[in-house]
């Protein structure tokens, strides 16, 4: 069969050569990276949030943008609509006032931010309530750590 288009068609007795440079440069089939979730932490244990933010930070997509350890802080920082944020994890029990309080008044103002608590405290009746003034999701400090992990890379993985 004679080639149509002779451009497409190497010169008879040619060896078609390639570029050596390129030969030698390994195949880039690595996706791009997730985006990290700007996230903020209401904790008012300093080793506890110290800690926090260094797992999230290396195990997970996540960006920590600030942190609050009680329940006035937390909402001046998170309430202006200017302030820039995917995702608030915020403990129950603060040095002043509460998680509950944190949800109850920023679920509002911020419907489509997702809000998790990360608590000691996660029994079932602390759930309920947590979820009914909005919280996306209850994690137990103890025992649920990985779980919050992956509900991070799920979402920005979904983000992607």
């Amino acid at each position: 069969m004679k080639a149509q288009n002779a451009s497409l068609a190497a010169p008879r007795g040619s060896v078609p050569t390639a570029d050596a440079s390129a030969l030698s440069q390994p195949l880039n089939f690595t996706k791009p990276p997730m985006p990290l979730l700007k996230t903020y932490i209401v904790e008012d244990s300093v080793v506890i949030r110290d800690n926090l933010i260094a797992t999230l930070e290396e195990m997970a997509p996540v960006s920590v943008v600030g942190s609050a350890v009680d329940e006035g802080s937390a909402l001046a920082w998170l309430s202006p609509s200017e302030a820039v944020y995917d995702l608030v994890i915020i403990d129950i029990f603060l040095r002043q006032g509460s998680g509950l309080g944190v949800l109850k008044q920023l679920r509002p103002l911020r419907p489509g931010v997702r809000m998790v608590v990360l608590t000691n405290y996660a029994t079932p009746d602390m759930r309920s309530r947590c979820l009914a003034l909005g919280a996306d999701r209850v994690f137990d400090k103890s025992h649920e750590i990985d779980a919050l992990l992956d509900y991070c890379s799920g979402l920005a993985a979904a983000a992607h």
